[in-house]
């Protein structure tokens, strides 16, 4: 993790999802850079966890991500404590079926779809509207951009998020940002069923040898949030440790 360069000094960031994993090492990132952020999850025992870490540049609010009511709460937190909202990631996703998509049952398929699409979309809408001023990061995955046996319906998930930077991008330029990262396999609790018990062969589909760490993802997106990417907007980045470049011969 960078040391501190103050480049988030003064700023306000919401993410969603990030008692652990890839959203709470995007918030110790920017806490390193002096940014104040304010993180979701479902849990309240593992978000004050993080906060022991994060310290008092961190606030938390307990809920689930596709609930409106949680969403409120959140939003009245931040008008509170801060007064003002810089940035949103977008960070929230579920999985929670493995196996061929025509077995994928249609309830989990909506479910998928609530958390991982609407719910980002009403998170933004909710933003916009308590005054966020400048950018978004939607956290998507390489799952959106080809074929994913095995948690296909996650990656048609993922693929709808990538558009929906897209869209979001259009319509709310030139006044704030949205961009996403596409990660591959990450070492996270949420991943580890892609690599548990055989790192070495997972490890191998990538010319860079390894598997990603969160830092690896926490860096882009403070980028993307920051002002040197101040003329990139709509664009999704893929960190996949060189995999989208592997000959096909």
């Amino acid at each position: 993790m960078a040391a501190s360069t103050g480049r988030f000094d003064g700023t306000v960031t919401l993410i969603t999802g990030a008692s652990r994993g890839i959203g709470f090492a995007i918030a110790r990132r920017l806490v390193a850079e002096g940014g104040s952020v304010v993180i979701t999850g479902r849990r309240q025992e593992s978000l004050d966890a993080a906060l022991a870490e994060l310290g008092d540049a961190a606030s938390a609010v307990a809920g689930k991500a596709d609930d409106s009511d949680h969403r409120a709460a959140v939003f009245a937190h931040i008008a509170e404590r801060h007064g003002r909202l810089d940035h949103l990631v977008n960070n929230t996703g579920i999985n929670p079926v493995y196996g061929p998509i025509v077995d994928v049952d249609a309830e989990a398929a909506r479910k998928i779809l609530e958390v991982n699409v609407v719910a980002a979309l009403e998170w933004t809408r909710a933003a916009v509207a308590a005054g966020l001023s400048r950018s978004v990061v939607n956290i998507a995955s390489v799952a959106g951009l080809g074929a994913s046996p095995g948690i296909a319906f996650y990656g048609i998930s993922k693929a709808a998020l990538i558009n929906l930077t897209m869209q979001l991008a259009y319509e709310l330029a030139p006044g704030i940002r949205v961009n996403a990262v596409a990660p591959a396999v990450i070492k996270t609790a949420f991943a580890r069923a892609l690599y548990e018990g055989h790192e070495a062969e997972a490890s191998a589909a990538y010319p860079l040898a390894r598997l990603g760490e969160t830092d690896d993802v926490a860096g882009p997106v403070a980028f993307l949030l920051s002002a040197d990417a101040a003329w990139i907007t709509g664009q999704t980045l893929p960190i996949d440790g060189g995999a989208g470049i592997r000959p096909f011969l």
